[in-house]
């Protein structure tokens, strides 16, 4: 649908938008509005005819022109400010062009009804990532309305759930409400690293990774076979092998991946940039980030979330020298605020085994906060064993919301009980992740070389869970097949990703988790993770079930029943359906036994629930 507004300014907007009343004036630019009919928790997208540039112009299409359009929600008077983005011929991800005259807005409204918007496009030397206010250009005060109806029910993934953002709780949540908690993929870190993608190539060898040739990419060949007719593709068919692992990852009931827009300049991988070239900083790839965006939108129709990292340790201070806010780095994330921020599930990661220093990570994270409109969460990356230390600085602030531990899974949930204590005393609960397991070698094994997973699944996966944390990313380390830089098929770690499942439907279905505390002290005999809403329900993590087990528990009858982390399904009943504790009885200490119902020594959670008062 091509609608060719006045330029004048609406009448409608909300008081915040200063306006006069003028007259109306001959249009100076088209814009393109798509959908036709838009909704809310989907894209829309705002196509401007403007001046014609190329990848390569002088005037810089990226530094030398700011485009940002301002919407306006007439019922609420909601406001957010979009950042815009050179688009080539509009349609690059098909042609991989570099250059014309397409400039683009992408918004995703976050409630229904009428949104008024307006357009600000100035030029000038450096404009886009400075308080200059450049010159008035083509269709600079171009505004009109738009209505958007409401999400439809059956809209895919997080279509139907609205935005991921922190919360006042230790879980981020969605729009609807839900509560996000995290099954996913940290390897390969160089997802992006994918050989059909325009400008991709390994530009150095690394270690094993490599073939002969010094040139290693993505192919994701065993995941051909998962891709379905209809997904999307691009010229004549490239991005089936990455739409197919996108789509076993999710037909495995994951919902994140990590990733890497960045490891050039001594990185791992070598192989993924935003710019034309791995020598570049101010020029980016109009096409490859298109056809990135192609991947970012199917994985939010699937309901994987985006963990963007946007640098690692051994570039964390290559983009440009200190201070870490500078042009280079300022430009690098306005593109990426434009072209991506508005999915609705990203986590923004400022980098991985971050160094930057304190003040450095508070400039950034307040940056990317004034270009991302949507307050999707912000989080940073810790050396192993180090996540105690990284964070204590950063809690408290309001720009960070979640972790990124990278540790030792038998430390997993003392660090996430730790983290969750100390974030709610400051004010600012934080949602603990767990993204990294050490040692950096081993990771989590294919299922060739671990059939049962046991230590990932007892203290990485469980251990955060029943710690409160809001779950796990896996790393597959570098001495095992399908490693953290080669991995071509997420296959590789198949009963992982089921036991992961099964630790999610756990919560999601049994468990008010979002109300519940970790209270390890209330078990008596062997070691056990306590999960509690106390005098109401208990959830208890027995890593070797051996019937010795007893738990400390407020007076009442209580349904007492078993859950195998193993092999998921439904819940058991063992030999004591219910038990009953109080002052008149035989446990006047208030202890419930725990016994499993088979296969003592395995791990077992026994979940308690108080029966209502007969």
């Amino acid at each position: 649908m091509r609608n060719h507004f006045l330029r004048t300014i609406a009448v409608r907007l909300v008081p915040s938008m200063t306006v006069s009343l003028l007259c109306a004036v001959t249009l100076a630019a088209a814009v393109e509005i798509a959908p036709e009919s838009p909704v809310r928790w989907q894209p829309l997208t705002l196509t401007f005819d403007g001046p014609e540039s190329s990848e390569d112009a002088t005037p810089n299409p990226f530094l030398d022109y700011r485009l940002s359009v301002s919407f306006s929600h007439q019922a609420s008077g909601e406001s957010r400010v979009v950042q815009g983005f050179f688009a080539a011929d509009g349609d690059a991800a098909e042609s991989s062009a570099t250059a014309g005259n397409k400039w683009r807005v992408r918004f995703t409204p976050p409630l229904a009804g009428e949104w008024v918007w307006r357009a600000e496009f100035r030029s000038g030397p450096g404009v886009a990532i400075s308080d200059a206010t450049g010159e008035s250009t083509a269709f600079d005060g171009d505004s009109g309305a738009v209505s958007v109806g409401a999400a439809p029910a059956d809209a895919p993934g997080f279509a139907a759930k609205g935005f991921l953002t922190p919360s006042d709780g230790h879980y981020l949540r969605f729009g609807n409400g839900d509560r996000f908690l995290k099954g996913g993929a940290d390897s390969p870190e160089n997802f992006l690293g994918y050989f059909e993608f325009d400008g991709t190539a390994d530009t150095a060898a690394h270690g094993g990774v490599s073939t002969d040739t010094g040139s290693f990419l993505h192919r994701y060949e065993p995941h051909a076979r998962d891709w379905n007719q209809g997904d999307p593709t691009w010229q004549g068919g490239k991005g089936k092998n990455i739409i197919g692992a996108l789509n076993y990852l999710a037909s495995k009931g994951m919902n994140s991946v990590y990733f890497m827009t960045y490891n050039l300049d001594g990185g791992d991988g070598k192989d993924t940039w935003v710019w034309t070239g791995p020598e570049v900083r101010d020029r980016f790839d109009v096409s490859k980030l298109a056809q990135w965006d192609i991947v970012f939108a199917h994985m939010e129709r699937l309901g994987i979330a985006m963990h963007l990292v946007i640098q690692e340790t051994e570039n964390d201070e290559e983009l440009g020298g200190s201070p870490a806010l500078h042009d280079i780095r300022k430009l690098y994330l306005r593109e990426l605020a434009a072209r991506f921020g508005h999915h609705l599930a990203i986590v923004w990661n400022l980098g991985e085994e971050n160094d930057t220093p304190h003040r450095d990570r508070l400039a950034i994270a307040g940056y990317i906060r004034s270009v991302d409109p949507n307050n999707h969460a912000i989080t940073v990356h810790t050396h192993n064993t180090r996540s105690l230390r990284t964070y204590t600085s950063l809690i408290g602030s309001s720009l960070f919301s979640a972790t990124s531990i990278q540790g030792r899974m038998e430390d997993s949930n003392h660090e996430t009980v730790m983290l969750r204590m100390r974030s709610a005393a400051a004010g600012a609960p934080w949602a603990i992740f767990h993204d990294e397991q050490t040692p950096a070698s081993v990771g989590v094994m294919p299922d060739a070389d671990d059939p049962q997973h046991d230590k990932p699944r007892k203290h990485a996966l469980w251990g955060n869970l029943m710690g409160g944390g809001s779950g796990v990313e896996w790393y597959f380390g570098y001495q095992y097949a399908h490693m953290d830089l080669n991995c071509e098929d997420w296959r590789s770690r198949d009963t992982m990703w089921d036991q992961t499942r099964y630790a999610l439907e756990f919560f999601q279905e049994h468990l008010p988790f979002w109300e519940m505390w970790p209270a390890n002290d209330l078990v008596v005999g062997e070691k056990a993770f306590v999960f509690a809403k106390e005098g109401q329900i208990y959830a208890v993590y027995l890593p070797e079930a051996s019937g010795r087990t007893q738990i400390n528990v407020a007076p009442g009858k209580y349904r007492l029943r078993w859950y195998d982390p193993r092999n998921g399904g439904d819940l058991q009943v063992g030999r004591s359906p219910t038990v009953e504790v109080g002052e008149m009885l035989m446990r006047s200490d208030g202890r419930v036994q725990l016994s499993p119902p088979s296969h003592p020594g395995q791990d077992w959670v026994a979940l308690l629930e108080k029966l209502a008062d007969q």
